[in-house]
């Protein structure tokens, strides 16, 4: 095939990559008894003129994919109705069997600000259709956004409940914060079971990403919204910082290396994201809803520094009493890492917003517990890199007149809270407003108990909720932001209901948190 086919097929960028290995230069025509889109649909990466669209053939998802090992010319459309009477665009795309038979079409020259839908064909089978959008144009003002954010979806403990529910709201936008799958093997008596053991090499975050994106309720959200992305630590294994792994494996930057590949070939991501020869992954940036709202998608994984004052010969989180950790407040030490916190103080310092929102994976808020005049911290968080939380937070002040709201996940628990640049004052300012979702299934280790203990030593935390799993619902305007906190009766019945557990507003130029009424 000549390089110009290859350029047109979408294929140069990956190939240069260096991770993956050479091409198989046969182009296959495969013919399946079952659809090869089990994995459903998704879309994301806007712009203002394009975004990408995203499928992965797999005809057998939990056994590598079941395709044959050969190039395979998939299909795409693109519509500007669901139902495919206006019909815009057609292409084809090659998929490879070094990156799963995943397609990453990146579109552009489209409208601004607009809805478009897509599907994909391979033979006589044809995908689920998708809503894919572009960006607002840059000097627009949109009367309004409606996004839900989520995190923390460990298969095994519940049902994806949450995003029949989440359909049903119908957000805009979907912004995922962190473990999008869990790595562990597979346990007895859990709501439903892992195939396979951990997940360690390239095959196991392929079988582990295809068993989630199963799911027909995750599917259906993929397929219903456009969706911004950004990672935890589960993506990869457990409480991993930067090249280091809660175990010290010496292996660890080859598993890591196999699990941002398997990421990258199941989620709606640009080629360029893939940096390095494949051993970085860029998701941190930002998306511009106008001058309505920027999102800033932070990575609090990839780049930070190790964790304070580990155990002997492991690395991780643990808590620790602060007076007795000297390392948790050396000045040089990152939660995001130097580059990306210079990127983040630009973005800020540039946006010209009503509001600046930063999606991260966990809680920013201090939420130490007290014991005997001695603060406890958790050093996989934000409590356990106060010189870099205060760096964020400076930025914000400096700033009056923007409108920030931090979004987290990771803590499995509904939390409300204002933004000070000195907690220590009960009395300080907020300089903003934080809200951090609870998780899709994962089980909360927080008691109701320990959360008033946590609430009662940390006054800016107004809110907080352990006990239910689910998502939040995101509602911006220019007057106002306003935090719906949704709740779901069972994660373990499939057919659970969902009820409203809390609701949150942000007045325009009224820094901090207000609860607004219920409606359960």
């Amino acid at each position: 095939m000549k390089r110009r086919t290859l350029l047109r097929a979408g294929l140069a960028a990956p190939l240069s990559l260096g991770l993956i290995g050479p091409a198989r230069w046969a182009l296959g025509q495969a013919s399946f008894s079952n659809t090869p889109f089990t994995l459903g649909v998704a879309a994301g990466s806007p712009t203002v003129d394009g975004f990408v669209i995203w499928t992965r053939l797999a005809p057998a998802p939990l056994e590598g994919g079941g395709m044959p090992d050969a190039l395979i010319n998939l299909r795409w459309e693109l519509a500007s109705d669901a139902d495919f009477r206006e019909p815009l665009r057609t292409g084809w795309v090659l998929t490879r069997p070094e990156l799963a038979h995943s397609a990453h079409v990146e579109l552009s020259g489209l409208e601004p600000g607009r809805s478009y839908w897509y599907r994909f064909t391979l033979g006589s089978w044809v995908s689920p259709v998708g809503r894919a959008a572009t960006l607002p144009a840059a000097d627009s003002i949109p009367s309004r956004l409606r996004v839900a954010f989520a995190s923390c979806q460990h298969f095994e403990e519940g049902h994806f409940g949450a995003y029949r529910h989440m359909y049903r709201d119908a957000p805009d936008w979907v912004i995922f914060l962190g473990d999008y799958i869990y790595e562990y093997g597979g346990r007895p008596g859990r709501v439903r079971r892992h195939t396979g053991g951990e997940a360690r090499t390239l095959a196991d975050y392929r079988n582990r990403h295809a068993q989630y994106k199963t799911d027909p309720d995750l599917q259906r959200m993929h397929a219903a919204a456009p969706w911004l992305l950004t990672w935890d630590d589960h993506e990869v294994a457990n409480d991993y910082a930067r090249d280091q792994s809660g175990d010290m494996s010496p292996e660890f930057l080859s598993r890591r290396a196999a699990a941002y590949q398997a990421y990258y070939e199941h989620m709606p991501l640009r080629h360029a994201a893939w940096r390095a020869g494949g051993s970085e992954l860029r998701l941190y940036g930002s998306h511009a809803f106008g001058r309505l709202a920027h999102v800033h998608l932070l990575d609090c994984r990839q780049y930070r520094s190790h964790q304070a004052c580990p155990r002997p010969g492991r690395g991780g989180g643990q808590v620790v009493v602060a007076n007795h950790c000297a390392e948790l407040n050396t000045p040089s030490r990152s939660f995001l890492g130097h580059e990306q916190e210079a990127w983040l103080e630009r973005a800020l310092a540039e946006s010209g917003a009503v509001w600046d929102v930063l999606g991260q994976s966990t809680l920013l808020s201090p939420a130490a517990i007290a014991t005997a005049g001695d603060r406890r911290v958790w050093t996989d968080g934000w409590d356990g890199y106060p010189a870099a939380r205060a760096r964020l937070l400076g930025w914000l002040a400096a700033r009056p007149e923007r409108n920030a709201i931090v979004l987290g996940g990771d803590v499995h628990s509904a939390w409300a809270a204002d933004l000070k640049s000195d907690f220590g004052q009960a009395r300080a300012r907020a300089i903003a407003s934080e809200f951090c979702g609870t998780s899709v299934t994962s089980r909360s280790r927080l008691t109701r108990e320990m959360v008033a203990v946590i609430l009662r030593d940390n006054p800016h935390l107004h809110f907080a909720d352990p006990e239910h799993r689910g998502y939040a619902i995101l509602d911006i305007d220019r007057a106002r932001a306003q935090v719906t906190f949704r709740g779901l009766e069972n994660v373990a019945d499939p057919d659970t209901a969902v009820r409203t557990l809390a609701r949150f507003e942000v007045r325009a130029g009224t820094p901090g948190t207000r609860r607004a009424d219920v409606v359960g």
